[in-house]
């Protein structure tokens, strides 16, 4: 052989430490000759076959370990030359060399990456099907800046990772690689040599999808096979904001919201989930007839532990493979939109899990999250946190929140464990974490990244909502990022929640004691665009479900949940209502098991779902409950200082004044045959809703006719009405307004 081969270049491809393979690999011109090099460690021959007339080279054993040479004067007329291998086990097979094609990713996406604005990287980092010079192929993208090698191993080369070495790309960190023949659904992962020689085998983190758990490779998807009919809905949103609008959410845990039966026999509860597209045919139907505007689903992006609910994210960009197909989940989307319903996704960019085919460590380095453990791991929950100072880190997220607007149609995201991000300390004690650089508390960098996030987000996408899990008293959580707030349109309002339950799961005779506890929220009602939630972390852990938090016989307990979800819609804000409380489920939300469908076979039951479709409706038909949420002018008390009965009375206003409401809400079993309240406009008045219908399973305590105002001044109003104020229930008032 009358060439030089780089002995230092080909020694660091054998041992596997080698950042640019392609320096050696493939197809260069060396003294003045044309040199073809490859390096398939279980070939026993290879020929070059010309990719002009199909002829074929015989290529020499250059290196006993699986490397071959063949020189020959000129150079082919394209790359497009094939290798015809024959390994030591006699199989014989043709593939294109993956070391003559060049990058696909441009110079100015690694910087935009590297600067943290390339918004959107996951159509560049990842694996995506291709076709370049009519070879249709996969190319691979990482970043893995601190590793020595990295590789793409999966079903089409035997999990070997000396196949298939990617070349680093200058100094991004970002690993690049097109491999010919693999095609969607071909499984893999990287093979990654840290700087300590350990080899970890780790998922994609820019993966589309993924094995279904327990297994954890990702596979090779493309995304653009699906046609999309919501194009009405889409103007629509474009268009109209929510804040004015009727939001009204139906949270649910995909997994257990029904199940059907398992025909596994080892299956562990003899039950399964429903797919994407049975929800679509069972769920929407059901959402829209009983009056929601929203579903909200526990995270569906992949993750291994189950017992997380989702909230223990591996795959931030692969869509869980447990319910169906990415195909199946648009298919899921675009038959809510096409029925009236947003889709709201929770989203986990607060931390992530140790598993070992995950983030953690990725390139055998704190990648992801800090190095040291006072900020970079969450105690009690047993995770990692993301490092929110690093671009790389942050564009990684950033990009994912408009990937599921992009790709998937999606309306809102609600952000888990805000408060968790803003604070240093949080859940932290003295010692297990580190001051900010001005000695606080304070994540500033965390909450640069809020702030960008929804910028970014607000950009493309300027009425989707942003929903902030925030349970402190930070300020401005909703207000613009220019003015100094975090950006978000929604804050769930916790403060409201915790009060409200504790109130309600007391005897009643102790609620006239703390009467503030339903009445404080208004102080702070306004200061931020508030979603008043009972969610699904009220329903667990042995917080009780919501109808057994209610005390008292059975009856009263049904009372009392229908008096809560009467004064939850009467309150200012929009609504978030977890499966199973619209039917009165008795016991805690189990993840792994249906929801009590059976119930509704009970009376009390089927009149408590029958109440909650109802009291939904009533919030979307009128304007005063959704109008004017975040302004203190659609709200005005009556009456909220009758501790002694239990009593508040309070009036909803639309942005016609005409358009009103009146509250009257008991929190005790008596019964008021001639209670008075104040007017606010001279008029006849009339029952348009009892939560103790007999319909409702109540006592029928009614005011069947009309009320005329009396020209008597009270509760601070010029005119008063009598009223029968059933017993724990509430009514509501429309004024005849001519």
């Amino acid at each position: 052989m009358d060439i030089v081969i780089d002995e230092n270049v080909k020694e660091a491809i054998l041992s596997g430490y080698c950042k640019n393979p392609h320096e050696l690999l493939g197809m260069h011109r060396m003294g003045g000759k044309t040199v073809i090099c490859a390096y398939i460690p279980d070939a026993a021959e290879i020929d070059v076959i010309s990719p002009t007339d199909g002829s074929r080279e015989n290529m020499q054993r250059y290196d006993e370990r699986g490397f071959f040479v063949l020189v020959r004067d000129e150079p082919f007329e394209s790359n497009l030359y094939k290798f015809w291998v024959r390994d030591r086990s006699g199989h014989i097979f043709e593939t294109y060399d993956p070391y003559s094609f060049w990058p696909t990713i441009s110079d100015y996406d690694l910087y935009l990456f590297n600067e943290g604005n390339h918004h959107r990287i996951y159509e560049k980092l990842g694996a995506h099907p291709r076709e370049i010079n009519g070879i249709k192929g996969t190319s691979f993208c990482v970043w893995a800046p601190n590793a020595k090698r990295v590789s793409v191993v999966g079903t089409f080369n035997q999990w070997d990772g000396r196949r298939h070495q990617m070349r680093m790309m200058g100094s991004s960190g970002v690993w690049e690689l097109f491999i010919p023949g693999v095609i969607k659904n071909d499984i893999y992962k990287y093979e990654i040599k840290t700087p300590f020689d350990e080899i970890y085998l780790k998922a994609d983190p820019y993966a589309f999808y993924a094995e279904k758990p327990p297994k954890t490779a990702s596979k090779v998807y493309d995304l653009d096979n699906y046609e999309w009919t919501d194009g009405a809905w889409m103007r629509r949103r474009n268009r109209e904001s929510t804040f004015d609008k009727p939001v009204n959410i139906y949270e649910v845990h995909l997994g257990s919201w029904r199940q059907e039966p398992d025909p596994d026999p080892d299956s562990e509860t003899g039950f399964r989930p429903l797919s994407y597209r049975q929800l679509a045919e069972q769920l929407i139907p059901y959402a829209k007839e009983m009056g929601y505007t929203h579903l909200e689903l526990l995270p569906v992006m992949e993750h291994p532990y189950a017992g997380s609910w989702g909230y223990q994210v591996t795959g931030y960009y692969a869509l869980t493979a447990r319910y169906g197909t990415p195909e199946d989940f648009k298919y899921f989307v675009d038959t809510c939109h096409n029925n009236g319903l947003g889709v709201i996704l929770d989203w986990v960019p607060a931390h992530f899990p140790k598993d070992g085919h995950g983030l953690a460590r990725f390139d055998g380095t704190a990648l992801y999250e800090h190095e040291d453990k006072r900020r970079g791991e969450h105690w009690e929950w047993g995770t990692h946190i993301f490092n929110f100072g690093r671009y790389e880190v942050k564009n990684f997220l950033i990009s994912n929140a408009l990937y599921w607007f992009d790709v998937y149609h999606i309306d809102g995201l609600r952000v888990d464990a805000v408060a968790f991000m803003l604070y240093l300390d949080y859940g932290r004690k003295e010692g297990e974490w580190i001051p900010n650089r001005y000695g606080g508390r304070e994540n500033l960098e965390a909450i640069d990244f809020l702030r960008h996030l929804n910028t970014v987000v607000y950009k493309y996408y300027p009425n989707v909502l942003m929903i902030a899990e925030e349970s402190t008293a930070w300020p401005m959580v909703t207000r613009p990022a220019h003015d100094g707030g975090l950006g978000f349109s929604h804050k769930w309002n916790m403060g409201w929640m915790n009060d409200f339950l504790r109130y309600m799961s007391m005897d009643s005779v102790y609620r006239k004691y703390h009467q503030n506890l339903i009445t404080f929220s208004f102080m702070y009602a306004w200061s931020e665009n508030f979603i008043l939630v009972l969610s699904h972390d009220e329903v667990v852990h042995g917080k009780c479900s919501l109808l057994n938090k209610m005390p008292g016989d059975y009856w009263q307990k049904f009372a009392g949940l229908r008096a809560a979800l009467g004064y939850f819609i009467g309150h200012p804000g929009k609504k978030l209502l977890f499966m199973g409380g619209e039917f009165g489920q008795f016991i805690e939300w189990k993840y792994k098991e249906s929801l009590d469908w059976h119930l509704l076979n009970y009376p009390m039951h089927k009149k408590m779902h029958d109440y909650v479709k109802d009291l939904n409706h009533l919030y979307l038909a009128e304007p005063a409950l959704y109008e004017v949420d975040f302004h203190y002018e659609g709200f005005e008390w009556i009456d909220c200082n009758d501790t002694e009965h239990s009593i508040v009375s309070f009036i909803r206003k639309g942005k016609d004044w005409r358009d009103m409401l009146i509250f009257v809400c008991n929190f005790t079993p008596a019964v008021h045959d001639n209670y008075r309240i104040g007017a606010p406009v001279d008029a006849e008045y009339i029952e348009i809703f009892n939560s103790d219908s007999e319909k409702y399973g109540g006592s029928n305590v009614l005011n069947c006719n009309v009320i005329k105002s009396e020209n008597l001044p009270y509760h601070q109003k010029p005119y008063s009405m009598v009223l029968r104020i059933p017993p724990l229930a509430v009514i509501v008032l429309r004024p005849l307004i001519k």
